[in-house]
């Protein structure tokens, strides 16, 4: 157990040492510090170049001085010719700290004076790491030849470093014309004057600065890397990782999460966005959950629109159908009915006049008045299938429903009181259409005495009818509604309703052509008619006529009337 726990700590610390070393951060980081480090290191080995140059340079010229001092030191005596006193010169100078050795050399390569008495007498060889420098070509012989090139570096055995300069001794005038060891003025160098320097402290001074300038070039580093780290941290490293937690948790569902964007640089016009975006997303989600939310509540509104929509296209072929029918039928019974009706009337006025008792005729005439009156009846029925047919026209004019709904409420006053029915209404302002005011009487008088039968159904309770007239929700269109408080109506009754001759009423009450009618009436009228119905909640009738009628349906013939009296 303990076993897999630290495989799995292990685990989850190198998932979180990869995902740290793949941020755009560490790689600046890591730049940076690369970057840092390179000069540094280029910057030290350029400094300890350059103050190693300095410390020769100024050895170089110390030693050249050195050389100029003992030069200037042993002239006389040497014009002189006291070699006691030039070599007691020459010891004295080299006992100085930093002196390795003085040496004169003559021409031939013989040390004349040194530091080291078992020096004198001595030939050095000109092959030797020491001489080679000034031995190759004629550096000697040249007027005024470089320090640099009278200048050597050595090794000691011991390993120790040694600067050597070499200072001609030239063969002046004074020296040619001394008594006491003249030289021929041909021989232009004496000899020369070799001094070495130990370059021990500075090459212990030398180390001592590269150390310390490598431990403070490393400290640098550290600093410079620490204040980069935490420059980047929270510069970029803290904003980025705000930015990708609001990324995550927006992604996640939490479209209400938003930034500090208090910043002025480019992170705070960052968060801006990020923030606009959230607010858009959250407002484009709650539009679709909204949508979603309502989706099967418009599903259902959208079908059952469409099956009020299919309803009403079945019934208004249906009617078209049963209209062509009816008038078909209503044509052939008129000219029999007609011929029936006269002949009925012809033949009771023949009887009257005639000498038949009266008595006698009695009978025959009561007879022949009833073929008149059910021929009249029946002229009555063809008339109104004309009207349910649309073959009758109507005068168009504007006028104001509230005037016709108080007109059928003046003529249906006394027939609801006997039904036990309390008639209302309510009406607009604006409440003109454009109609035949006999025909929408007739339609409004045909709904509400329907409504007003519908709501008697109990004596005890007196029944309720309102007729309503209000603003249609779609332009250039009045609603009149028809509502009882009656037993209402089964979906089976509901779909046959317009249809001629269905009633809901008992044998010899009605021929089921009021409903009908009034459905030819608001076709007549390119208007709607629609009822809503359950059994025991009453029903409502809804009538949906234009304000201004097509121009085509303004002028119409006179309504044709049926059958002559």
């Amino acid at each position: 157990m303990l076993h897999a726990l630290i495989e799995t700590k292990y685990s989850v610390n190198s998932e979180a040492r990869m995902r740290l070393t793949r941020t755009i951060a560490f790689r600046l980081f890591l730049i940076l510090v690369t970057v840092q480090v390179l000069v540094l290191g280029a910057l030290t080995i350029v400094v300890v170049n350059v103050q190693q140059d300095h410390l020769m340079e100024n050895v170089r010229l110390s030693a050249e001085r050195m050389s100029d001092i003992i030069a200037r030191s042993t002239r006389h005596s040497m014009l002189l010719n006291r070699k006691e006193e030039v070599q007691q010169i020459v010891g004295s100078v080299g006992e100085e700290p930093g002196i390795e050795g003085i040496r004169i050399y003559n021409k031939a390569g013989k040390i004349v004076f040194a530091t080291v008495a078992s020096d004198i007498q001595q030939i050095v060889d000109v092959n030797a790491e020491a001489c080679v420098s000034c031995h190759s070509g004629e550096r000697l012989d040249q007027p005024h030849p470089p320090q640099e090139e009278l200048s050597r570096i050595f090794t000691k055995p011991s390993g120790e470093r040694v600067l050597g300069l070499i200072t001609p001794i030239r063969n002046e005038a004074q020296c040619s014309n001394a008594e006491c060891h003249a030289h021929p003025p041909t021989k232009t160098i004496l000899g020369v004057l070799d001094v070495k320097m130990s370059l021990s402290q500075i090459d212990a001074r030398l180390e001592d600065s590269k150390q310390q300038l490598l431990t403070k070039s490393v400290l640098a580093a550290f600093v410079i890397a620490f204040a980069s780290g935490c420059f980047i941290w929270i510069v970029l490293r803290k904003p980025v990782k705000r930015l990708l937690t609001g990324m995550e948790l927006v992604a996640s569902g939490n479209l209400d999460h938003r930034l500090d964007a208090q910043m002025n640089d480019e992170f705070g016009k960052l968060a801006q966005a990020f923030n606009r975006m959230s607010e858009e997303l959250g407002h484009a989600r709650k539009e679709i959950t909204d949508w979603s939310d309502n989706l099967e509540l418009k599903v259902k509104e959208k079908t059952a629109d469409l099956e009020h929509a299919h309803v009403q296209l079945i019934r208004a072929e249906k009617m078209a159908s049963l209209g062509n029918l009816a008038s078909s039928v209503a044509h052939e019974l008129n000219n029999p009915m007609e011929g029936i009706l006269t002949f009925a009337k012809l033949l009771i006025k023949r009887l009257r006049k005639s000498t038949m008792p009266e008595a006698e005729a009695k009978p025959y005439c009561d007879d022949l008045q009833l073929v008149a009156d059910e021929a009249q009846r029946c002229g009555n029925i063809v008339k109104n299938l004309l009207v349910f047919s649309r073959h009758s026209g109507g005068s168009f004019q504007s006028v104001r429903l509230t005037s016709i709904v108080d007109r059928c409420i003046l003529l249906l006053g006394h027939h609801a009181k006997i039904h036990n029915v309390e008639l209302k209404s309510s009406t607009i302002e604006n409440d003109a259409v454009e109609c035949d005011a006999n025909q929408i009487q007739q339609a409004l008088l045909a709904l509400m005495v329907n409504a007003v039968e519908a709501a008697s159904v109990d004596a005890q309770q007196p029944g309720h009818v309102e007729v309503i007239v209000k603003e249609c929700a779609a332009p250039n269109k009045v609603i009149v509604q028809v509502k009882d408080d009656g037993s209402g109506m089964f979906e089976e009754t509901k779909s046959h309703i317009f249809e001629p001759f269905f009633t809901t009423k008992s044998e010899g009450k009605g021929v089921g052509l009021g409903l009908a009618i009034v459905y030819g009436i608001i076709e007549l009228h390119h208007g709607q008619i629609d009822v809503e119905s359950d059994p025991g909640k009453g029903a409502t009738f809804s009538v949906t006529l234009l304000r201004k009628q097509p121009k085509q349906a303004v002028e119409q013939q006179p309504l044709v009337e049926g059958l002559q009296q």
